[in-house]
């Protein structure tokens, strides 16, 4: 089932985090290229090229970036987000008065390296996958500011979004099961409290608390932190007492160790990686000296 959308380059509130951003790099004015003079008012043309190879993400952001500076920038993707390319690949156009496109290329090219960064890196851990019906599953942990973005990234790079929110879903950790007092009393303190529809997942780190949630009306169980010899134990458990429940597999999750978490039958494998320690993949904006 395709996923929403996670924001419109018409939204307003788009708008405002991108004028934010502008205003965080241009400060009390673009000196540089104020001192220009008149030839900062004249037309250009520059293009987008990557320097190496990866997954784009974040072209209609950029877009909507240079037009907050002059509405009448044309910025033509030669890629849609999700594209895989080569390096020295020109995926964008950009023509435009000089200023706008001079003082809005540092924030729109770290917007859209960043992104990139991140869908390549996700795309790795999909490809992974590809053979198996395990599905791959970001998390929260976000640049604070960027969650929608770098959510927005993860999705393009292939793997499925994880609740954006605490509002979106219960999930019940080792803190809260520790402050309640174990799963079975977080399960029955939480439930009741909940909004119908909503899911509720627990997390686990051990057999004995994988039976614990077994024997409470949650809708997924995270395995966390286990061995595959451990998890493969677990599965099978909840398989034969639950099968319904839905299977999460988070902790130690590299690109070495996907293919043997999945091969334990879990329905989906979560992990930060891709967000955390993606690369940004290099982008260089080339001007060209000719006028329009």
């Amino acid at each position: 089932m395709p996923q929403p959308p996670l924001f419109s380059t018409s939204d307003i509130a788009l708008d405002d985090c991108l004028q934010a951003w502008l205003r965080e790099d241009v400060g009390r004015g673009d000196w540089t290229t104020a001192g220009l003079g008149a030839l900062a008012q004249r037309p250009g043309q520059a293009v987008w090229v990557t320097r190496a190879p990866g997954v784009v993400a974040g072209l209609p952001l950029a877009q909507r970036l240079f037009q907050q500076l002059d509405a009448e920038v044309g910025f033509v993707p030669l890629i849609d987000d999700g594209d895989p390319c080569a390096q020295n690949t020109t995926i964008a156009q950009i023509s435009g008065s000089l200023a706008a496109l001079l003082t809005g290329e540092r924030v729109a090219l770290n917007l859209v390296m960043r992104l990139s960064g991140i869908a390549t890196a996700t795309r790795q851990y999909v490809e992974q996958l590809a053979h198996s019906p395990t599905q791959f599953v970001d998390t929260r942990k976000t640049t604070p500011g960027l969650r929608q973005f770098e959510k927005y990234a993860s999705r393009v790079g292939g793997a499925v979004n994880h609740r954006m929110g605490l509002d979106d879903a219960v999930m019940i950790k080792d803190n809260h099961i520790a402050a309640a007092g174990g799963i079975r009393a977080a399960v029955a303190q939480i439930r009741p409290a909940i909004p119908y529809p909503m899911t509720v997942e627990v997390e686990t780190s051990s057999l004995e608390q994988v039976d614990e949630a077994i024997a409470c009306p949650v809708d997924i169980i995270m395995l966390d932190n286990m061995s595959p010899e451990v998890m493969k134990t677990a599965v099978e458990r909840i398989r034969q007492h639950r099968p319904a429940v839905k299977i999460e597999a988070s902790g130690n999750v590299t690109l070495e160790t996907l293919g043997a978490i999945a091969a334990t039958g879990v329905d989906f494998i979560s992990s930060s990686a891709p967000v955390t320690r993606a690369p940004w993949l290099d982008i260089s904006m080339q001007m060209s000296s000719k006028t329009l």
